[in-house]
């Protein structure tokens, strides 16, 4: 089907979620397994023991532990307020962070970095200066370190709406700083995979949201499949092989039959333009290297301005360039459980 449609459905017993642009898979959302926390669940915590030589300590969450990476001023036995930033690896303390955002459809307040923001996104002065002035509405008489930013969906959505949403987050997020006494707790729960899709998919307005079963006729299950593969073959000729290890992910382009310099720069190409989905999807993340197919040095500017194309919305992806080896290497934020370890239990 054409155009872009969200999907909301179960992968075994767990809410998944897909986003389709034009019959191919964008997005994938799966919710963890067992009591695996949310991302985005906020958790009043208790400081733990500093981490020497990691840059870090130790909280305490309900059932388990987390790992701060921020420090200064924090002594063990301390309160904190405390938001999961990312999955969890095996064997490994959740992400957490002190800077929490609270996050809606339209709005995010944020405590700790004050100011009343409008995405960039929306660029017509008029609905600028609409927002601006429902921005101070809404945030009139709160506290004076909390911010307020209003998502680019504002663009399109009802006045109600937005306003709603505001006060919701300021609300929440009120009542979650006030609530500083007492054992580790779980506060706020975080964004199921559905919960994200509402949240964060429907912006550019999606053409069709279906809500139940529509993993199957749409295709979701076979591309999960593929992306379980170590091969991804590539537009026009040539394919990659994409093999995450314990250090790094490790990326191989090849040509195929045709080893001519065109071909590879052909080939190159698409896996630069292919490689950001494939993270994403895939859910890989950290340090990865690339070994492209054999160019001249010349070509490799040509290279880059992709791979700079192709990156550009990946959010937190730091593009370090050639080795002298040969090799290209990227560090890209994990943001998700890889797609294997969600899907382990589902798979055996």
């Amino acid at each position: 089907m054409k155009g872009r449609v969200v999907l909301l459905d179960r992968i075994g017993d767990r809410p998944a979620a897909a986003l389709m642009l034009d019959g191919r898979l964008e997005d994938l959302a799966i919710d963890p397994s067992g009591d695996d926390p949310l991302p985005g669940a906020i958790y009043r915590a208790v400081a733990d023991r500093p981490m020497k030589g990691q840059g870090g300590l130790f909280v305490k969450l309900p059932g388990g532990s987390g790992f701060l990476r921020q420090v200064g001023g924090i002594a063990p036995g301390q309160r904190l307020l405390v938001q999961v930033s990312g999955p969890a690896e095996p064997g490994k303390a959740t992400p957490v962070t002190t800077r929490l955002l609270f996050k809606s459809r339209f709005a995010i307040v944020t405590p700790g970095a004050p100011g009343l923001n409008i995405s960039r996104r929306i660029r017509d002065e008029d609905i600028r200066a609409a927002l601006e002035a429902q921005a101070a509405t809404g945030m009139a008489g709160a506290a004076p370190d909390l911010g307020l930013i209003l998502r680019s969906a504002c663009e399109r959505a009802e006045p109600e709406a937005v306003a709603e949403d505001i006060a919701a987050m300021r609300g929440l997020a009120e009542a979650v700083l006030a609530d500083l006494t007492g054992a580790p707790e779980l506060l706020v729960d975080g964004a199921s995979a559905h919960d994200l899709a509402w949240r964060d998919w429907l912006d550019p307005a999606p053409d069709e949201v279906v809500e139940e079963a529509g993993f199957a006729p749409h295709g979701v299950p076979e591309a999960i499949e593929a992306l379980l593969a170590l091969r991804v073959d590539l537009a026009g000729a040539g394919h990659m092989m994409i093999e995450p290890t314990r250090a790094l992910v490790a990326v191989d382009v090849n040509t195929g039959a045709d080893t001519s310099p065109a071909a590879a720069l052909k080939a190159n190409v698409a896996a630069a333009r292919e490689l950001p989905r494939q993270l994403r999807l895939r859910g890989l993340g950290g340090q990865v290297v690339i070994d492209f197919a054999p160019i001249p040095k010349r070509d490799r500017s040509i290279l880059d301005q992709v791979m700079k194309a192709a990156f550009k919305a990946e959010g937190e992806a730091t593009l370090a360039g050639w080795t002298t080896l040969g090799l290209f290497e990227l560090t890209r934020r994990r943001d998700r459980l890889a797609l294997r370890d969600l899907l382990g239990d589902t798979l055996a």
